[in-house]
């Protein structure tokens, strides 16, 4: 056998599976694609996630795509972050190209343009689901990491949670919050203080910044009711398709707070809500976290840790976590070393800490007759990628440098005519988008108040009045009676001797 051949054979062995599997493309041999020699993915294995990361430009979101279209097929619901805002297209069949048909000749795949089922999720002003959590689903704990509060400042939020959990004051948006802070060191400072200890106003007003820094970003709109059920995520068509949910951030950028709070409530809702499903046939929901830099790019080391032990429990859960970034650093080791799938585009090396990246980068697979990973992570083309996958037995399979197949849906976003249609066709979207603002902390706090400030007018009044009263009092008998003054004064007592003279 030549070495194509012994290639070929070393591919199919390496990718060989029992169970069902996705098929990403097919491996390359110095740099030209080898037909037939299948890179799949047991879908088994999807649960132990994954990362893809490249260069800009370089095709990682088109995998994305990819991937999200063939689970769909597979009946398995997908949850897409939308950073750049353009995978939307996945409502609609490809128009096709003869490059894709080129590309899949290649490959040995036949092209199918199709459409999948999408639902458009929003966390902020942009049209679609609205998406929102209330801060008493958040709990003391994961609130306090994730504003980054020291253990006194998160001892207060512990104390503020039990005090509206003994007084029915639900805490459902972040009005709330911050009205039972300021209510705990003014009004209800005596009240909270024989009840649960001192609270310090010094540290009340530290966690209010911080409530104020996520407010600032956006935490308004996410914050409050009606609570997102995650097991909507969870859906599938009337042809047994996956629903693909697509969260749209285009505005979310530059509000990495705001991102990195959504994330973290929502990985800790699904956690707490799915039961638990150990080495299933295949995943119960696949999470894509697009730019996944901004979560970690300012998040504290109690939020990583958060994160960290998120991605290591929730695969019991049936769930499977995609981190898409442009360089593998831009995760937090740990985390890293949990994905069991990594697809790796090129990485660019245009300077000495690039090429340090691609160093860095290269160590993260696993040797390779057939590849000098260093060099060709800087040769692969556009829908070019290294792939290494967990086997059905959790071992590594061979490193391969795949072509990847084409989307089959539109690789471009929908025009406002179709995004609309596709909303207002939205069976979740009148579920979600009603706006409810029922009493809560904010508005019996207020009442509170306003009735404690009522009762110390009236204390206040009832002072004064007892005040003026006294006051007149010790004026009234102090005062000389007239007659008794006009008695008594000198002149009358010498004019009343005067005449007793004249009389003697």
């Amino acid at each position: 056998m030549n070495r194509k051949e012994i290639f070929f054979n070393h591919i199919t062995e390496g990718y060989k599976t029992k169970g069902d599997f996705l098929t990403f493309g097919s491996a390359m041999l110095d740099g030209v694609t080898v037909k037939d020699a299948f890179v799949k993915v047991p879908l088994k294995t999807l649960n132990r996630h994954g990362l893809i990361a490249g260069a800009t430009g370089t095709g990682k979101t088109k995998s994305l795509q990819v991937m999200a279209e063939n689970l769909s097929e597979k009946g398995i619901p997908v949850l897409l972050m939308d950073i750049k805002g353009d995978l939307s297209g996945l409502a609609e069949a490809s128009p096709g190209h003869p490059k894709i048909d080129e590309r899949h000749a290649a490959i040995g795949l036949p092209f199918e343009a199709k459409k999948f089922p999408i639902e458009v999720l929003t966390i902020s002003d942009q049209n679609g689901v609205r998406l929102r959590a209330t801060v008493s689903e958040f709990g003391p704990v994961l609130l306090s990491r994730i504003l980054d509060l020291s253990e006194a400042q998160s001892g207060i939020v512990s104390i503020i949670f039990k005090y509206c959990d003994d007084h029915k004051l639900p805490l459902l948006d972040l009005k709330d919050f911050r009205k039972v802070l300021q209510y705990a060191t003014d009004e209800g400072k005596e009240e909270i203080q024989q009840e649960y200890g001192l609270i310090s106003k010094a540290s009340t007003g530290a966690i209010l910044r911080k409530i104020i820094e996520i407010d600032q970003q956006g935490g308004d709109l996410f914050f409050g009711e009606r609570s997102f059920d995650v097991k909507d995520l969870v859906r599938t068509d009337e042809n047994g398709n996956g629903i693909i949910s697509v969260l749209r951030l285009t505005d979310i950028q530059d509000k990495p707070k705001l991102f990195s709070t959504f994330m973290l409530q929502l990985l800790a809702e699904v956690y707490a809500t799915f039961p638990e499903q150990g080495d299933s046939g295949k995943p119960e929901l696949v999470i894509f976290i697009d730019e996944a830099h901004l979560i970690f790019r300012e998040a504290s080391k109690a939020l990583i840790s958060q994160i960290e032990s998120i991605v290591k429990l929730i695969r019991s859960k049936g769930i499977g976590l995609f981190f898409v970034t442009q360089n593998p650093k831009d995760v937090p080791e740990d985390v890293l070393a949990q994905l069991g799938l990594k697809v790796q585009h090129a990485l660019r090396a245009f300077t000495a800490k690039d090429r340090k990246a691609i160093k860095l980068a290269s160590e993260n697979y696993p040797d390779s007759e057939y590849y000098d990973v260093d060099e060709t992570l800087t040769q692969l083309g556009i829908g070019e990628a290294f792939i290494s996958v967990l086997n059905e037995k959790g071992r590594p399979t061979p490193l391969a440098a795949t072509m990847m197949r084409a989307p089959m849906s539109r690789m471009d976003i929908l025009t406002e005519k179709e995004l609309k249609q596709l909303i207002d066709n939205s069976r979740l979207y009148y579920k979600y988008n009603e706006i409810i603002d029922r009493e809560s902390a904010y508005e019996i706090l207020s009442e509170k108040i306003e009735k404690i400030n009522e009762k110390e007018e009236v204390e206040e009044k009832k002072k004064e009045i007892k005040k003026s009263s006294k006051s007149t009092s010790t004026r009234k008998s102090t005062r000389m009676n007239p007659i008794l003054k006009v008695v008594t004064s000198a002149t009358f007592i010498r004019g009343v001797l005067g005449i007793l003279k004249r009389v003697i």
